[in-house]
């Protein structure tokens, strides 16, 4: 047996077949598996770890959880959850099964365990929107097909495939190489892709260059990783997820966006790439208040709405006020000739007027200050001279602090 058993999560008084099936499908791959039981309905079930046990690390004790009222006894227990796995050091890999209720228990315990551990959640849910489930994390989710009755032809494939991944992650672990060049965080959208390729190709040989897609839970990854130490600065060029948080996309960043930068205080250089656009699902799903607006449908699953000069004004303001927080090295990069590819002379998202009013913005918000500057530049975003601007200002910065200058290569 591996010496690492796999946590196996999920309400026993449901789910106890399904569970110690995987257990089984574990086993015969040489894994020893944990049954831990975070069922909130009854306390005395079959499983390895109770959920009395579990139910003990909430910080009210085991009485929070077990309370009659089924979503506060749910809420307690996937905190007493996150207590009890975080506070585990033999830890393999965990796998987690659940419909909606269990995976949004599970899901935040997930979340808060280090990149790198395997999850995987078998889920009911695992077919639509898993954002809320993964968040800034690694997690894999499986869509368990059939809802988790029992064991039949079809779950037993799904779960003892599930079981087999975990085996695979746990047995065969990734190996990284130390790497001396310091990381950072770059964020990315389609739209922007040639200023980010432009900037690793620059600065690959001083930096591990982290790039995250800007759809929400990439923007909360990226800082995440500064928070974690993982990451020593940003080059955030890409704050389209703003505009998903004002205007009601569906790629939103949360009001604790930038709040990495503020706390670790780390190099950062930001710019405007894609805040000319919210993202929405099909055209069918575009609320019926915004029929008016400019659109581009970018593929079947997503349309893309100009930004006015309103939510414009509302972005700067937002961003502004954030950056004021920051006590680090800040640098605000504003393109004069657009903010996408979409948003240049001739392209269906050109609108000067909307631009200029987050410009305006963000100058009348901003306290500038010799650490913190607003840079306008005649580029736009994707022009290769933009590009080696946010490049050098982010170098400049990065070695002016006198740690990061001794531990980069030279």
């Amino acid at each position: 047996m591996t010496a690492h058993p796999v946590y196996i999560l999920g309400t026993c008084d449901t789910k106890h077949a399904e569970l110690a099936y995987i257990r089984q499908c574990l086993h015969a791959r040489g894994i020893t598996g944990l049954i831990v039981d975070v069922s909130t309905r009854s306390a005395q079930t079959q499983a390895d770890i109770s959920a009395r046990t579990v139910a003990a690390f909430h910080p009210d004790g085991e009485s929070a959880v077990f309370r009659g009222e089924r979503g506060q006894s749910i809420a307690a227990m996937a905190v007493a959850l996150r207590h009890y796995l975080l506070a585990r050091t033999d830890m393999g890999g965990v796998i987690a099964i659940g419909g909606s209720g269990g995976t949004a228990l599970v899901s935040p315990a997930l979340q808060a365990l280090p990149l790198g551990l395997p999850k995987l959640v078998v889920s009911t849910v695992a077919s639509g929107n898993t954002a809320p489930y993964v968040g800034g994390s690694d997690i894999a989710m499986l869509y368990s097909v059939t809802d988790m009755e029992g064991l039949n032809r079809l779950s037993r494939v799904i779960l003892c495939n599930a079981a087999n991944a975990m085996a695979g992650m746990v047995q065969a672990p990734c190996t990284v190489p130390p790497d001396p060049r310091p990381a950072i965080g770059l964020t990315m959208f389609g739209v922007t892709t040639p200023c980010v390729d432009h900037i690793v190709h620059d600065l690959s040989q001083l930096f591990d260059c982290l790039v995250f897609h800007a759809t929400g839970t990439g923007g909360r990854a990226m800082e995440r990783l500064a928070d974690d130490g993982v990451i020593r600065g940003f080059i955030d060029v890409t704050l389209t997820e703003f505009c998903d948080l004002v205007a009601g996309g569906i790629f939103p960043c949360d009001t604790d966006r930038l709040g990495a930068v503020i706390r670790t205080q780390y190099p950062y250089v930001g710019s405007c790439g894609g805040l000319d656009m919210v993202n929405f699902g099909a055209r069918a799903t575009v609320p019926e208040r915004y029929r008016n607006r400019v659109f581009v449908e970018h593929n079947p699953q997503i349309t893309l709405m100009r930004t006015s000069p309103a939510e414009c004004r509302a972005m700067g303001h937002m961003i502004g006020h954030q950056l004021n927080r920051c006590e680090g090295e800040v640098r605000f990069l504003y393109p004069e000739g657009g903010f996408s590819i979409l948003d240049r002379p001739g392209a269906p998202f050109h609108d000067p007027v909307a631009d200029e009013a987050f410009y305006a913005a963000l100058s009348e918000t901003l306290d500038q200050t010799p650490r913190r500057r607003l840079i306008r530049l005649p580029h736009a975003i994707n022009d290769p001279a933009f590009a080696d601007a946010l490049a050098h200002e982010f170098s400049h910065i990065f070695m002016k602090d006198t740690d990061n200058a001794q531990h980069s290569p030279q």
